[in-house]
């Protein structure tokens, strides 16, 4: 029986980066929908629950992509609301890569140091990278800060992962590198999830910092959100500090993308969200 994935994406398109994965992940077709909201959805994961006998249910899955992790979120719980008994199937969400990447570059951080204890900053913290990896930090037993150019998202991000996942963050307002350079003072773990193509620390700000142990870059267009590393960094010492790039965790993130798609075959009532995708990263590493 062909392993079907149905990609709901909350972009117009969905995205062709989680669609060449999925194949790579075991699917034998995907099948893309693109536009979707919890008010659209319904009818599609019936589509998907009713129509396989239940020990032909795990053949069929659901994956939710897009660039808005709380628009992703919103979609996980209309799907999960649909199901009942043993009419479901297993779903993974992954809005922006936010769980796989955070899940990699934090798990590489985890095998490379100790978290537990810790203070952890998260430059540029609010996009779905770096909500994630803020919250997996906060569950090793770091304590993590979050950065934003603005309080207001910084407050919020942290209030909706609190609300998530009953963590505390703190919010810090940074406006540009030097006040990033001060956020980061006295931390041990610094993990940057920028845009692509911005720089959000200068190499002096981190390069003399007797305190930083652990660097993480999730960004791979240059320049560098971390100025003085390099993309391809596999925990290499840098100034005394272990360094991981975008593409150094990069291979792991892509391994556990397809990883996690594999599994979404073996049965049928899976959810993989942040938690399972962490616990895999961990194992994998």
């Amino acid at each position: 029986m062909k392993k079907l994935l149905f990609q709901f994406d909350t972009d117009p398109h969905p995205s062709v980066f989680d669609t060449v994965v999925a194949y790579d992940g075991g699917a034998d077709h995907v099948i893309g929908h693109g536009g979707l909201t919890p008010e659209n959805v319904g009818a599609l994961v019936e589509g998907a629950i009713f129509t396989r006998a239940p020990k032909d249910k795990k053949n069929t899955a659901i994956f939710i992509g897009g660039s808005d992790l709380s628009a992703g979120q919103e979609l996980l719980k209309a799907v999960k609301r649909k199901f009942f008994a043993d009419f479901r199937v297993s779903v993974m969400l992954d809005s922006n890569g936010s769980n796989t990447t955070a899940a990699a570059g934090v798990a590489k951080l985890a095998s490379s140091g100790v978290i537990a204890g810790k203070r952890a900053v998260v430059l540029a913290g609010t996009g779905p990278v770096g909500q994630r990896a803020a919250v997996m930090l906060a569950k090793e037993g770091a304590e993590v800060a979050l950065t934003s150019r603005q309080m207001a998202r910084a407050e919020r991000a942290c209030a909706e992962m609190k609300a998530r996942f009953g963590v505390d963050l703190k919010p810090v307002e940074a406006f540009d590198n030097a006040a990033r350079g001060a956020a980061i003072a006295g931390a041990q773990i610094v993990f940057a999830t920028g845009a692509a193509g911005v720089q959000l620390l200068d190499p002096e700000h981190w390069q003399d910092n007797p305190d930083i142990q652990l660097i993480a870059d999730a960004n791979a267009t240059p320049p560098l959100g971390i100025g003085g590393t390099d993309m391809m960094d596999r925990g290499a010492e840098r100034n005394g500090k272990i360094v991981w790039g975008a593409i150094g965790f990069g291979t792991l993130k892509l391994a556990l993308h397809r990883a996690c798609i594999a599994r979404l075959f073996e049965r049928n009532d899976q959810v993989f969200d942040a938690e399972e995708i962490f616990a895999a990263a961990k194992a994998m590493a």
